[in-house]
């Protein structure tokens, strides 16, 4: 199906590629020069009086190879029917606008809303664990039910959390968009090329800021968080090291005034780190649930999900930790001495299994060392 561009579509891509243009550089300039195609037309000397810079960005031979890139991406558009969403249309993702360094055009393959009503980007390690697939899961699931589908997940279509948002929206129905850091030439990495397919056939999108000329290179791929963080109402670090693509995203959509949220996890597991550091500083809000993020962001429920129990999103227990579990489902709350009796170990040789499972949510600590299952 042929997609309808703008007439001044090739000035507006070639105006889009220049170097270091964003929103805001392009609204200052949009203001005294009247458009895309008189920006091509001025002579150097008249650019230059305007911008008040001696740049080689703003010279004719620099702009006239901004064109050439342009028309033959224009015909990489035309056949492979890309829409291109440039920042003045009236569809053009309207969070970006508050990020003044997001790109100004968009290359996208599918029909998804990017202004839905809640649109949360889901971030985190390329080598997720159980437990923040099953968290990632739960997540999606309960939030599609609790906002009646009025919902778009974002994420960057690589390796670990970033798929398992993907897998999870497409599981639940819910549209989803991947952000590339190449461009709609290829899907990278290439093992997701089926989940690309799945996310446009199902009211998603794949989309870019990058041309079918620019090659990957790792700059790409921070560069790509921008867009994610920019996209999204909020954003949710699912797992991460003390250092990653995860964390970089967060405090970019804490630089965009967007609200974090991490999932926290026990201190000694190594993809937790940078989630507990966020909380830790403040940078992030704790999240265990759907729930937990609509109160954040005072977003209304409209159905109560289905109950999701603790057990069920963390199936893999210990022998040590279920004989807790069973004891404390028979015999209700427990002091910890009582406990430590029923088990048949000292009190030292049971903490580390309590503080697993209360760090877990499985069990809740009240006062006076007595222990209880979550209801």
């Amino acid at each position: 199906m042929a997609i309808e561009l703008h007439p001044d579509i090739l000035y507006r891509m070639a105006f889009a590629g220049i170097r270091g243009m964003g929103i805001e550089l392009a609204q200052r300039l949009l203001d005294v020069i009247p458009s895309e195609r008189e920006f091509f037309a001025l002579t150097d000397r008249e650019l230059k009086s305007i911008t008040g810079s001696r740049s080689k960005v703003w010279e004719r031979a620099s702009r006239d190879e901004m064109l050439r890139k342009a028309e033959k991406e224009l015909l990489f558009v035309e056949q492979k029917h890309i829409k291109v969403q440039y920042f003045t249309d009236n569809d053009f993702p309207q969070r970006l606008l508050n990020a003044s360094d997001a790109p100004i055009l968009l290359y996208s393959i599918g029909d998804c809303n990017l202004n839905a009503k809640h649109v949360i980007s889901i971030v985190g390690t390329r080598r997720s664990t159980h437990y923040g697939a099953a968290f990632c899961d739960a997540l999606v699931k309960d939030l599609s039910q609790m906002l009646d589908r009025d919902l778009v997940i974002v994420s960057g279509l690589a390796y670990g959390t970033d798929i398992n948002a993907h897998r999870a929206a497409i599981k639940y129905e819910v549209p989803t968009v991947a952000v590339q850091a190449c461009g709609l030439n290829k899907i990278y990495p290439a093992e997701h090329r089926d989940d690309a397919a799945h996310i446009v056939r199902q009211c998603g999108a794949v989309v870019s800021d990058y041309t079918s000329q620019d090659q990957i290179h790792r700059g790409n791929f921070l560069a790509r968080n921008r867009i994610i963080a920019a996209l999204s109402d909020c954003t949710v670090v699912v797992e991460s090291a003390n250092k990653g693509g995860a964390l970089v995203t967060a405090n970019i959509a804490a630089s965009y005034s967007r609200d974090v949220f991490a999932l926290p996890g026990r201190v000694t597991d190594e993809f937790s780190k940078g989630c507990n550091r966020l909380i830790m500083n403040n940078q992030a809000a704790a999240i265990t649930c759907a729930e937990d993020l609509l109160k954040a962001m005072r977003w209304e429920s409209k159905i109560v999900p289905e109950k999701v129990t603790e057990l069920e999103l963390f199936p893999q227990l210990t022998a040590e930790q279920q004989k807790v579990v069973d004891l404390l489902r028979k015999q209700g709350d427990l002091h910890i001495n009582d406990l430590a009796g029923l088990m048949a170990l000292p009190v030292y040789g049971l903490m580390a299994t309590l503080v697993e499972l209360d760090t877990k949510g499985i069990i809740a600590t009240l006062p006076g060392c007595r222990y209880t299952l979550k209801r």
